[in-house]
Formats: structure tokens, C-alpha cells, sequence
């Protein structure tokens, strides 16, 4: 396995290849940039559905179909932003999403393999830039380019979402090698590379570690996260959203799930490579379904991890101590991750919704009793050590 064969590497990780303030969108984007640029400007007229509406439908089903990739990335990062922002800019929920941002939305999806509304991937993944173009990917040299609301809490929100994911380069690329190590029987390079990526993790949690440094909960919760919901398991829009003008729905209510860094591959990247398996439940079968929220290609780097990795079994047999504890420390490093993954859940969505009438604090953008949940997966990943 190489990474280049799934357009990934190992400064960038599942990161964008390019950076989207590089892309040009050919002129039949102008009016939709136009809007998308003062996004921030139209949530808070009160009204930004009237806004939205004016839009013309620039009929993008041809274009879709041909357009370089990178391009056809970049105009569903703008396009999703404007289909949750019409959706979740006012007080109630439209029951229909209009032909002008359907259509559109759709071909765009259509062509990425993903589903119609805003996933992880143009949320984070596709949606940064460096400020120094010679200089690193770091918070101190990055800026998020698409908001809703926009400010600092939003902001960091995603630069730090990008800041792990640009550090986890090194895990996935010596997790592609640990594949081929693994079946070669090299005990003292398979080591090796399991030593460096528990460094690496060290550098993602301490950049975790600093969410809390301009990304408020309270703020996190009330002018954040709203934007972000799908239409799945939400009361709010009953059995999903109409996409107007979209033949092939029939005018009937698609139920896609919100956006989450559930969708991020980095922690089923490094299950697969190591083999942790979850016992059946809501949580498991939320996050199977997650799977296909994700870019093609990074949906088949993790299926070909599992498919492939051997190092459980390697390891295990391999009676060398050193390598063991170098393979424990690994996995101990995604249950302390995930253990970090369920304070910020509890401090930034548990809490915070705890005080609104009506609110299921358990539940989160996704549409799924997480806290429970997250707890259970934490422990069966921290009870798959090797011996």
C-alpha cells in the first residue's frame, strides 16, 4: 500500500492535495461565490432563505461530469455551506430544499460519490488554506476559508479538526508500511515505525488539547454546531428534507446524517490497521454508516488496511516484548483519544444542551445516544492489547 494510490501523503494526510483559495471556479460560479463569500452577512439578516432563493441555478450536471476534481471539491464546500446554511438559518426548518441549491448540490455530490449536503470532508478536509504558502500546515499558519457565521470559535473549531488530520500524515503512511513490514516479517522495522507514530500522536493530542483556547463551549454549541445538523433522526424536519427539481427522489424526503468528525478516517484508519473490533451497537452501527459519508478513496484505504493488515497476528507471535509494548502504546494512544473525544462531548454538547428544555443532551449531530456509546468503544479499544 502507498498512499499516493488514494491522493493522499504524508504531510497532509486525508488533507486536501491543493488548498481551496488556489481553485478557480469557472464564471458560472460568480453569483454563487458571491453568496457564499457573505454568508456570515445573510444569517444574520434573519432572512437568509430570501437571499438564497434569488440564486439561478447554474445547471452544473454536465459540468460536474468533466470538471477536474479539484474543482467540483471546491464547489461543494461553497454549495453544502449554502444548503445547511437555507436549511438551518432560521428558527424553523424548511420542508423542501429549493431546485436552485438542489440541483446543484446533487450533481456536485453525484460526481465525489457523497451524499448531498455538508460532510466532513468540504467542512475540514477541503476547507483551509495556508497563510505562508512556503511556510508549514499549522494553527499559527492556516485559516479556514468558508464559514457560516464566521469568528474565532468557528474558526478554530476547524483549524484544530485540521491541524490533527495534517499531523496524522505520519500515522497512515507508516500504517501503509506496517502492512507491507508486517507481512515481510521485519520485527525490528515494524518497531520502529510504531515508535514514531506514538510520537505522533503525542503532537495530536497536544494540538486537541488546544481546542478550548478560542473555541468556547457555549459559543461552540449555540453558533456553531446549529449549522451542522443533517435531516436524519432530527424532530425538526420528520422524515427528512425534499430536494426540489431532483427526478430520481420523487419529490420524497431524504433523511443524510449531519456532519461530524465521526466522518473523519482517522481513528477507523487505525482500527483497521490494528485489528480492534466493537461489538454491536447503536453507536457501531451509526458509525458503519458513516463509512459512506467519507471520499471514495478514503473509504478504500481503510477497507484495504483491514483487508490486508496483519499486524495483530504478527505482532502477537513475534515473542519480542519491545515490539508489543510499541504496539500497545499505539493503540493505547486512540483510547486516550477517544477518552479526549468524550470530555469535549461532554463539555461542549452534553452540558450545554443539558439546559435546554426539550433537548436530548445525548444525542449528537449525527443523531445518535453518543456519551453511552463512546464510553463502550473507549473501553473495547483498550481492552485489545496484545499479551
Amino acid at each position: 500500500m502507498e498512499l499516493k494510490d488514494y491522493g493522499m501523503s504524508r504531510e497532509r494526510g486525508f488533507l486536501s492535495h491543493y488548498e481551496i483559495d488556489e481553485i478557480a471556479l469557472p464564471s458560472l460560479f460568480d453569483e454563487v461565490k458571491e453568496a457564499a463569500g457573505n454568508l456570515s452577512g445573510l444569517l444574520s439578516t434573519g432572512r437568509v432563505r430570501h437571499w438564497l432563493d434569488q440564486l439561478a441555478d447554474p445547471g452544473l450536471e454536465d459540468w460536474a461530469r468533466e470538471a477536474a476534481e479539484e474543482e467540483v471539491r471546491t464547489a461543494m464546500v461553497h454549495y453544502s455551506f449554502l444548503v445547511q446554511a437555507y436549511v438551518w438559518g432560521e428558527p424553523l426548518p424548511p420542508a423542501h430544499l429549493p431546485a436552485n441549491l438542489a440541483r446543484p448540490m446533487v450533481a456536485v455530490a453525484d460526481r465525489l460519490g457523497q451524499a448531498p449536503l455538508l460532510p466532513y470532508s468540504a467542512y475540514v478536509l477541503d476547507n483551509w488554506a495556508r497563510l505562508d504558502k512556503s511556510g508549514p500546515i499549522t494553527l499559527e499558519n492556516m485559516y479556514m476559508v468558508q464559514n457560516f457565521l464566521g469568528g474565532a470559535d468557528e474558526n478554530w473549531f476547524v483549524m484544530i479538526h485540521v491541524a490533527i488530520e495534517a499531523e496524522a500524515g505520519v500515522l497512515l503512511d507508516n500504517a501503509a508500511k506496517l502492512v507491507t513490514v508486517a507481512q515481510q516479517g521485519d520485527a525490528a522495522e515494524a518497531e520502529r515505525l510504531l515508535v514514531e507514530m506514538d510520537a505522533a500522536w503525542e503532537r495530536i493530542y497536544g494540538h486537541f488539547g488546544r481546542m478550548t483556547e478560542q473555541c468556547d463551549p457555549y459559543i461552540y454549541f449555540h453558533r456553531v454546531r446549529p449549522y451542522i445538523h443533517g435531516w436524519a433522526n432530527n424532530p425538526a424536519l420528520g422524515d427528512g428534507l425534499i430536494y426540489d427539481g431532483v427526478d430520481r427522489f420523487e419529490r420524497k424526503p431524504q433523511a443524510y446524517r449531519g456532519q461530524t468528525g465521526s466522518q473523519s478516517s482517522i481513528v477507523p484508519s487505525m482500527d483497521a490497521l490494528f485489528q480492534v473490533g466493537h461489538s454491536d451497537d447503536p453507536l457501531r452501527q451509526f458509525l458503519d454508516e458513516l463509512h459512506h459519508y467519507r471520499p471514495v478513496p478514503h473509504r478504500r484505504f481503510i477497507e484495504d488496511l483491514a483487508a490486508q493488515s496483519t499486524l495483530r497476528g504478527f505482532v502477537s507471535g513475534s515473542g519480542s516484548q519491545s515490539l508489543k509494548d510499541a504496539f500497545n502504546a499505539c493503540l493505547e494512544q486512540t483510547a486516550r483519544f477517544r477518552t479526549r473525544h468524550l470530555e469535549y462531548a461532554a463539555s461542549y454538547i452534553n452540558k450545554q444542551a443539558g439546559s435546554i428544555a426539550g433537548n436530548d443532551p445525548d444525542v449528537g449531530t449525527g443523531g445518535t445516544p453518543f456519551m453511552k456509546y463512546l464510553k463502550k468503544h473507549r473501553d473495547e479499544n483498550r481492552a485489545q492489547l496484545v499479551t
